[in-house]
This record gives structure tokens, C-alpha cells and sequence, in this order.
């Protein structure tokens, strides 16, 4: 059983030193790497932006965005474009409401919805236009 241990140690030994062939070690910039540090996405932050990005990650929702980047726009009309029940686009529009991607005003029995800020705007358009970009 030590002669395997010895095999994986030499075969261990020899890709570490194959790699470090490869990548020499070089001596770490401690003043760039404490810039860095400062600039870093604290712990807490980077949770809630993996949040809001995988809210993003259901095209339901990013349908119902592309709708309201063009226009405010009710349960029902949103539910007949998408062809959807009115069921599943409310449900959809809590989880962006939530959120606070969208946002909604009411005119008597009527709910009408649209996106929360530009800030909502500008991030669908920059995303369209980067997959429009590298498509071609």
C-alpha cells in the first residue's frame, strides 16, 4: 500500500512541478491586491445581486419585462400577448413586484403596470443589445 502512496506522490509531484513550468509563482502586488480589496462586492451585496440575477433567469418574466419596457400595460393585456392566463402573469408580476423591478398604479377596477425605474429599463436594454450584438 506505501508503493501506491509513493506512485501518487511522485505523479503528484511531477504535475505540480509541469505546472509550475507553465505558471511561475510571481511575488504578489500587496498595494493592488488591498485596492483591490476595497473594491471587492461585499458577502451580503453579491447575495442579493445573485438573487435579482436569478429572479432574472425565468423567461416568463423576462417576456412580461420586454412587454413593459415598451408600455404600462394591464393583467389582461399582458396575459392575451403572452398568451397566458391572467392566473400565471399576476403570479409572475408578485415575483417582480417583490423585487421592486416593476411597479403598478391603479385606475378604478383596472391595475396597469410598468417598470419600476430606468434603472429597470436601461439594464433589459443593455442585456437586448449585448445578445443582439453577439448573435451576429
Amino acid at each position: 500500500m506505501s508503493s501506491i502512496n509513493t506512485a501518487d506522490s511522485v505523479l503528484t509531484n511531477s504535475t505540480q512541478d509541469e505546472r509550475l513550468k507553465c505558471h511561475p509563482p510571481h511575488p504578489v502586488d500587496v498595494d493592488s491586491v488591498n485596492c483591490l480589496q476595497h473594491r471587492v462586492l461585499n458577502t451580503e451585496k453579491a447575495q442579493r445581486m445573485a438573487e435579482f440575477f436569478s429572479l432574472l433567469g425565468d423567461p416568463n418574466r423576462l417576456r412580461i419585462l420586454s412587454l413593459l419596457a415598451a408600455q404600462e400595460l394591464c393583467v389582461c393585456d399582458l396575459a392575451a400577448a403572452l398568451d397566458m392566463s391572467e392566473s400565471a402573469v399576476s403570479h409572475q408580476l408578485r415575483t417582480l413586484r417583490t423585487m421592486r423591478l416593476v411597479s403598478y398604479r391603479k385606475q378604478g377596477r383596472n391595475v396597469f403596470y410598468n417598470l419600476q425605474d430606468s434603472h429597470v429599463l436601461n439594464l433589459y436594454q443593455s442585456v437586448t443589445e449585448h445578445l443582439d450584438e453577439i448573435a451576429d
